[in-house]
């Protein structure tokens, strides 16, 4: 069983070694295609986005080496744990349908560690947007506060929940009015909430 085992991963190992050859060598192409049309600037362009998109999954990976040779003894289930939970790792997971979080959860991950306290108020993920709505008092309506909120929910969701591509942040429902403490002694008297008469003078 065992070897049979080992001939599936190994024949898996070879075709992702085959479509990695395969994508370098499109890559290559369609730089070529670039440059021969004499379009400096798209060359160029195109050029910058192979440097950048190598440069992250070169960061990625490097993150997915530190994590697992923190431990080499953790078990399987623990390691990925780790990887999920990394910002930078998740992200890769997330973008390639890898994660083993559904969405759901990696979004509720990212809002608990928002410095003012939303809820999810709801996630479409036809159109990734997703509304979130102030539990705190970053509900009291001033515009810079919640701003504020939405742009670190949007920094925090970049990386665990890329499906999220809007953020709708509606703030929480104001606080109603005070209520008026009512007592049942007489008018006047201290437990009906007024001030007691002053004792008469002997």
């Amino acid at each position: 069983m065992s070897g049979a085992h080992g001939t599936v991963h190994d024949g898996a190992v070879r075709d992702a070694a085959a479509s990695a050859r395969t994508a370098g060598r499109r890559v290559e192409e369609v730089l070529d295609r670039l440059a021969g049309s004499g379009d400096r600037a798209a060359c160029d362009t195109a050029e910058e986005l192979v440097r950048v998109l190598m440069e992250f999954y070169g960061a990625g990976l490097a993150r997915v080496v530190d994590l697992l040779g923190r431990d080499p003894g953790r078990a399987a289930g623990e390691v990925l744990e780790a990887l999920g939970g990394d910002e930078l790792v998740a992200g890769l997971l997330a973008l390639h349908g890898l994660h083993p979080d559904d969405v759901t959860t990696r979004i509720d991950r990212a809002l608990q560690g928002l410095p003012q306290p939303v809820e999810n108020a709801g996630f479409d993920a036809g159109s990734g947007e997703l509304r979130l709505r102030t539990t705190g008092s970053a509900g009291c309506g001033c515009g810079g506060t919640l701003e504020a909120v939405e742009r670190a929910a949007r920094d925090a969701l970049a990386g665990l929940a890329p499906e999220v591509t809007e953020v709708v942040l509606e703030a929480g429902p104001a606080p109603g009015p005070a209520l008026l403490q009512i007592g049942a002694g007489p008018p006047g008297s201290a437990r009906a909430g007024g001030r007691a008469p002053a004792p008469a003078a002997p």
